[in-house]
């Protein structure tokens, strides 16, 4: 069986991977049936032939699910499509503390609208 997989790359603890088609049963640095590309997950550069790597996935090669997603994500001059997540991570104690706040909030603007209307129905 056929895969579209990532070959590595690059000095310790400074990948850069080529997109290869490739047996399965290969190891993973053995020789290649065909390059489409190369991608440097550090400084997200990617260039692939996307037109070869769609036509080897209708012929039956398996992407993996890296590859896939760099397929999915590539635009039509090979680069990659790289959005940033804008979404910050918190640390457990900054999710509580946050979430607390937020509860405070919603208990004085309860309390706000209470004292609003009080006066209103007397």
């Amino acid at each position: 069986m056929l895969k579209i997989r990532l070959k590595r790359l690059g000095a310790k603890k400074q990948p850069a991977y080529r997109i290869i088609v490739i047996n399965s049963t290969t190891k993973r640095e053995g020789r290649p049936i065909q390059e489409l590309g190369h991608y440097n997950p550090k400084t997200k550069v990617m260039k692939m032939d996307k037109a070869s790597a769609l036509d080897w996935v209708k012929k039956g090669a398996q992407p993996t699910e890296t590859v896939a997603y760099l397929i999915k994500n590539c635009n039509d001059d090979g680069t990659l499509n790289y959005q940033k997540k804008e979404t910050v991570k918190l640390s457990k104690k900054a999710q509580a503390k946050a979430q607390a706040e937020a509860e405070a909030k919603a208990q004085a603007e309860a309390e706000a609208k209470e004292t609003a209307e009080a006066p209103a129905e007397a």
